[in-house]
């Protein structure tokens, strides 16, 4: 019974107050979460991807050709801060994460769970090593999986409270948070469906969440016309993830790892939730949260999305599995509890990159190298960098002025970039994902140093071609900062405000 938490309240019941907050409890476990992701945000080096966000907050625009403004925006703001530092950089994503760890709390005593529940959702949240560990690091799915927390939380405050102010300000997360993907509307499609399937139907009729509707669309407006200026490149990037996907088992891997995601005790908690939702009368109410990740799990594997998209959702389900857990607080349950948790904390800190470099195995292959994306690709970035400075600095000193570099990854391009000025570098291009939107290389420029890619992709530019140097890293990740190589590419077939265009390609 829910009076065993501290409550007067039956699970799902919308009337009356709500349990305190576990003030206590909560906290500990969030002071344990911030520690894990202190000793974890300064480990290795920059992510390929934060060094993007990097050159993109470099060159603040309304939207960018594969994700909103929001992250270069965060991003710019911590590099003036302290620039080029890698903690700064990371600092907003383990904040958010940590805040996602209360609220997924706050959520439980929502649902009438007291200091127990409160504090188990709360740990089951922490003890993912998907929704704590990305905290580590900046990156899109961090932000966006912290705002549909957010998000989830005001609805279900709303089916509470009916208080409408709720949904305004729900609408208004939903705006910051098409400010970073295009995600969440998923999330608000799958619950017109779900809520349409179990009610409360009246949450769509009310004015306050239209009102919100319009502020998402008129917020989303210039980064719509930017993509729609721009040929929609950000819709194309779904091919793409289709692609990576397939590497790791595409559609028969998705629902595995989704569930994996969250963790032993929150994967535990997450279908404990959806069953209790779907089966349980007391939770009536808020059945169409049962259906909610159903309707996301068949979204997304139709449209090739990767396993963590729907990931967002999980802190209210596990609410909910931590609540209806500890309704029946009896012993049997207690005993099961405890050794979860501990094995739960266990598999975190295995999961956390506190590995010394020196134990980390090399791998050869990009498929490998893929499987720990997270851990490859932070390595390799001064050993690439430094051999392309060498060979610019061994070009004749007459050639250097027509000189730029193209790199054929968007990290690479990133990478050069950001150290371009201290090791005195050409300007730095890449037709790869949004780097390829930041310029066009100038006809003026008829020697390049091309980094990476294939001999028979760099002839087509350029009619004399040769390999000038390599750029190699014990642990880096293969065709980027492992095994590269460094062409001299002299005599452009065509003046490259011509053929750019073509060049570009999200892949």
């Amino acid at each position: 019974m829910i009076e065993v938490l501290g409550s007067d309240r039956r699970a799902g019941d919308t009337r009356g107050s709500v349990p305190h907050f576990a003030f206590g409890g909560v906290g500990v476990v969030a002071a344990l979460a911030t520690v894990a992701l202190a000793v974890s945000i300064a480990r290795y080096g920059f992510f390929g991807d934060e060094l993007y966000f990097v050159a993109a907050g470099r060159r603040l625009a309304v939207s960018y050709a594969d994700q909103g403004p929001l992250l270069p925006a965060i991003s710019r703001l911590m590099d003036l801060v302290a620039p080029n530092s890698l903690v700064a950089q990371r600092l907003p994503a383990a904040l958010v994460t940590v805040a996602a760890v209360v609220i997924t709390a706050q959520i439980a005593r929502e649902f009438g769970g007291g200091r127990t529940a409160q504090v188990l959702a709360a740990g089951a949240y922490a003890t993912s090593p998907f929704l704590l560990v990305q905290g580590d690091q900046l990156a899109t799915n961090t932000i966006d999986t912290a705002l549909w927390v957010v998000v989830s939380w005001l609805v279900v405050r709303w089916v509470r409270t009916r208080r409408d102010s709720l949904l305004l300000v729900s609408g208004a997360v939903t705006a910051l948070d098409m400010q970073v993907k295009w995600l969440i509307p998923f999330f608000w499609i799958a619950l017109v469906i779900s809520v349409t399937a179990y009610g409360p139907r009246e949450l769509l009729r009310r004015p306050m969440l239209w009102w919100g509707a319009a502020l998402v669309v008129v917020t989303a407006a210039p980064s719509l016309v930017w993509q729609a200026t721009h040929g929609w490149p950000q819709l194309r990037l779904g091919s793409v993830v289709a692609a990576e996907q397939a590497t790791i088992g595409g559609r028969y891997t998705w629902l595995p790892l989704a569930l994996a995601s969250a963790g032993l005790l929150g994967g535990l908690l997450l279908v404990y939730g959806i069953w209790t939702l779907l089966r349980s009368e007391s939770w009536r109410t808020y059945r169409f949260l049962g259906l909610l990740p159903l309707v996301l799990a068949v979204a997304f594997l139709v449209t090739d999305g990767r396993p963590y998209y729907a990931a967002g959702c999980y802190a209210a389900l596990i609410a909910v599995g931590a609540v209806a857990w500890t309704n029946s607080w009896r012993r049997p349950r207690k005993v099961a509890t405890v050794p979860l948790v501990v094995l739960s904390a266990l598999l975190l800190v295995y999961a956390l990159p506190l590995r010394p470099e020196v134990d980390i195995e090399p791998v050869d292959t990009q498929a490998e190298a893929g499987l720990e994306i997270a851990l490859y690709g932070r390595f390799g970035w001064s050993e690439l960098v430094a051999a392309t400075a060498d060979i610019y600095r061994a070009l004749p000193e007459s050639e250097r002025a027509t000189v730029i570099v193209i790199a054929d990854s968007y990290w690479q391009a990133s990478a050069l970039d950001l150290h371009r000025a201290r090791f005195g570098l050409p300007a730095v291009y890449s037709p790869n994902r949004g780097f390829g939107y930041f310029g066009t290389p100038p006809d003026s420029a008829t020697t390049v140093l091309w980094v990476g890619g294939d001999e028979p992709d760099v002839r087509r530019h350029c009619a004399d071609v040769m390999p000038v140097g390599h750029a190699d890293a014990r642990l880096g990740f293969p065709g980027v900062t492992r095994d590269v190589t460094i062409w001299r590419c002299a005599r452009p077939r065509a003046p490259w405000s011509q053929v750019w265009p073509d060049l570009l390609r999200m892949g």
